[in-house]
């Protein structure tokens, strides 16, 4: 273990160090996973403002873009996007001289001349976990997809939940063609803090995100890893699972 790697898992609180693992994650970053549903009619002209204006203006004050996406299916007219940070003090600092930047004033003023482009944010904090590969934003294939999966675990099993994705889960998800972006759990007092994964992964298509799992599910590997974990459990891991197919925006510094 390197020194640096040392000091960092001092510096995250011991709700976040990982679960019996080998090597701590030296990503001790802040990210927010934010999202904007747009007023009815506006969604072109807020992710317009985002092109033209905001992630320059996120960059200025110290926020880094990660990725911007829509929904394949998006009735609610969402942009979800993650931005990262030192900590969240950090955070705090960059959206409060954000806000109070002349140039982002007179943008939100003149793009909102016939009414609010937003109805509603969401927004959650999170933590990376020690498997995730490095989160960083890069561009692979435009014509990809994204999976934004959420795993809520069963009572007293996020650990083994953790445990199961670090040893088996995403060198199999790997193995069957998918690509693993970045996994996180959501930091101290935010909604699931006690047993949510949250994590993001690439596909080819949606045809090949189906192929992909449908293999994954009859590995042989994976129904003994499975076994095994569930046993130990005494039943299920997981008491829900998500899943949200999500493109890029042609200005995602991901694609």
């Amino acid at each position: 273990m390197t020194r640096s790697c040392f000091l960092a898992l001092l510096a995250v609180p011991a709700f976040f160090r990982p679960v019996a693992a080998a090597e701590p994650a030296c990503d001790t970053r802040c990210y927010e996973m934010r999202v904007y549903y747009a007023a009815e009619g506006k969604l072109d002209a807020l992710q317009a403002r985002f092109r033209e204006h905001t992630l320059k203006l996120f960059e200025k004050h110290g926020m880094t873009n990660i990725g911007y996406w829509t929904p394949v299916e998006n009735p609610e007219r969402k942009l979800v996007y993650v931005l990262g940070f030192p900590d969240r003090a950090a955070r705090d600092a960059s959206f409060q001289a954000f806000v109070a930047d002349p140039e982002w004033q007179a943008v939100a003023k003149k793009t909102e001349e016939n009414g609010r482009l937003v109805d509603k944010i969401d927004s959650w904090f999170l933590q990376a976990v020690d498997f995730s590969p490095a989160i960083a934003p890069a561009v692979a294939d435009p014509a990809r997809v994204f999976e934004l999966r959420t795993y809520t675990a069963s009572a007293g099993n996020r650990d083994r939940l953790l445990a199961r994705f670090r040893d088996h889960t995403v060198a199999l998800f790997t193995k069957h063609g998918m690509t693993n972006f970045a996994y996180w759990v959501p930091q101290r007092g935010q909604p699931g803090a006690d047993d949510t994964l949250v994590y993001l992964l690439a596909h080819a298509s949606r045809e090949a995100a189906a192929a992909s799992f449908q293999s994954f599910g009859q590995d042989p590997a994976w129904k003994a890893a499975r076994e095994a974990s569930e046993k130990q459990a005494g039943g299920s891991l997981t008491n829900e699972v998500k899943s949200e197919f999500l493109v890029p925006t042609d200005y995602s510094p991901t694609r």
